[in-house]
């Protein structure tokens, strides 16, 4: 099973793992709520490893609309930055494809923008947004393989997903890319 994957010059790899423990990634992104403030899930690992700077850097970027990304530094995470991005609602934001792959591509912009090497992501808007994972994990490896030709920068691209199950789909997604 193909676990890692260059696509016009960008590594793009699928693993297990802790978004909020990444050291060797130049940032990591935040499948954020709409305040950019603690929550649940991946916002919760994140700024509890951050520690209280991160919540408070991001008080004055809020709100946020699905699909949009901002940058913040990564604080207390072995980081340079921290990316928020609101996913969308299944079901209520639509169209749920183009929102979230707004939120890859506007991440990896600003990760590039930054001139920035490598980015983590979760598997933004499948926990509580309910996203299904299948498709979700579809419009992430498409997006980050249609932006690859584009970036100047970032060379890297890690899925960081929360169960073996998710990895083994977001694997299977990077492995039917054309």
């Amino acid at each position: 099973m193909i676990k890692k994957r260059n696509i016009q010059g960008v590594t793009i790899e699928c693993v297990q793992g802790d978004i909020a423990n990444q050291p060797d990634m130049d940032a990591i992104v935040n499948a954020a709520n709409a305040r950019l403030t603690t929550g649940g899930g991946v916002a919760g690992a994140i700024h509890r490893a951050a520690g209280p700077g991160l919540e408070a850097e991001c008080r004055p970027l809020a709100p946020i609309r699905p699909g949009q990304a901002v940058i913040t530094g990564a604080h207390n995470l072995p980081n340079r930055h921290v990316i928020h991005c609101l996913g969308p609602v299944y079901g209520r934001d639509n169209p749920s494809d183009r929102l979230l792959a707004d939120c890859y591509r506007n991440a990896l912009a600003l990760a590039d923008e930054k001139e920035l090497s490598s980015v983590g992501f979760p598997a933004i808007s499948t926990g509580v947004f309910g996203f299904p994972l299948e498709p979700a994990a579809r419009v992430a490896i498409g997006t980050v393989a249609r932006s690859a030709p584009k970036l100047s920068f970032v060379t890297h691209v890690r899925f960081i997903l929360f169960s073996e199950n998710d990895r083994g789909v977001f694997t299977r997604m990077l492995e039917e890319l054309e």
